[in-house]
């Protein structure tokens, strides 16, 4: 450790870590860029991926978010976006669940999806653009589908889960896992033009609150359809509350759920 920190420091772009530098020490010491990310933060030495971050996250906050396991359930419209945003926000370790492959149906809202990856699992798509993007971030792959008799084993060891299902009985048996393991949950949920996010803790029923009067079958989502845009809005939504939770920072969306409609541009607060 000595020997590598001695590197960085030599080759450091004022407090900055260039990704060459990074790539090349993992390389040079026969180590991963996860270990040379961990002892560059560690030592105030910030990887330069992250500098438009600083002005609102610390090089110290860098690093719990590094030491941070967020599990996100789904990686389809919500799934793809909301991946692909904790992985440059430099969460340190993803958890991908989803039993799934691409359809053609698909390509009209799914971050992840590509004419090329058609047939493709979801979780090894997702593998691959965390490898294109942010290396240092190790990356957990589950292509099964998320229930209650493997949920504890699946979402052992997270920090946050982030809800990107899209029946109400996967939600609730989620909302009643984390419960069980006492993690916080964000969840998000897409329709048409309109979505929803709230942030449960672990001592909160809200899932429970918001679907109690249906707890089987799809959402609405599957009758008023997804464009490309709402999942996008309601994804970088949950990522920003996500964040809020493992930095424990600001004012989460508990105890209440907010409601976006993009066609009237409106925003409303329901109390759970």
């Amino acid at each position: 450790m000595p020997e590598i920190l001695q590197m960085l420091q030599e080759n450091r772009e004022g407090d900055l870590l260039p990704w060459l530098v990074q790539n090349g020490a993992a390389k040079f010491f026969n180590t991963s860029v996860a270990e040379i990310e961990a002892i560059a933060l560690d030592n105030q030495i910030l990887p330069s991926r992250y500098q438009r971050n600083r002005n609102m996250i610390s090089v110290e906050q860098q690093r719990k978010l590094f030491g941070c396991t967020v599990a996100v359930v789904g990686c389809g419209a919500l799934g793809g976006y909301v991946l692909e945003q904790l992985s440059r926000l430099g969460v340190g370790h993803l958890v991908a669940i989803d039993p799934d492959t691409f359809e053609e149906h698909n390509l009209n809202r799914q971050f992840l999806s590509s004419c090329k990856n058609l047939g493709q699992a979801k979780v090894q798509a997702a593998a691959n653009r965390n490898a294109d993007i942010n290396p240092a971030v190790t990356f957990t792959a589950h292509q099964q589908a998320f229930n209650s008799d493997n949920g504890n084993h699946l979402l052992s060891g997270a920090d946050v889960v982030v809800d990107c299902v899209d029946t109400i009985n996967c939600r609730l048996d989620l909302a009643h896992v984390c419960r069980q393991l006492s993690v916080p949950l964000v969840h998000g949920a897409i329709a048409g033009w309109s979505g929803q996010i709230c942030t449960v803790f672990p001592e909160d029923y809200a899932l429970e609150s918001i679907y109690r009067h249906q707890s089987t079958g799809t959402g609405v989502e599957k009758t008023e359809g997804n464009p490309s845009f709402t999942p996008a809005v309601i994804g970088s939504l949950e990522v920003a509350e996500a964040c809020k939770v493992l930095l424990d920072l600001g004012s989460t969306v508990s105890g209440r759920t907010l409601r976006i409609d993009l066609l009237d541009m409106e925003f409303d607060e329901i109390p759970l």
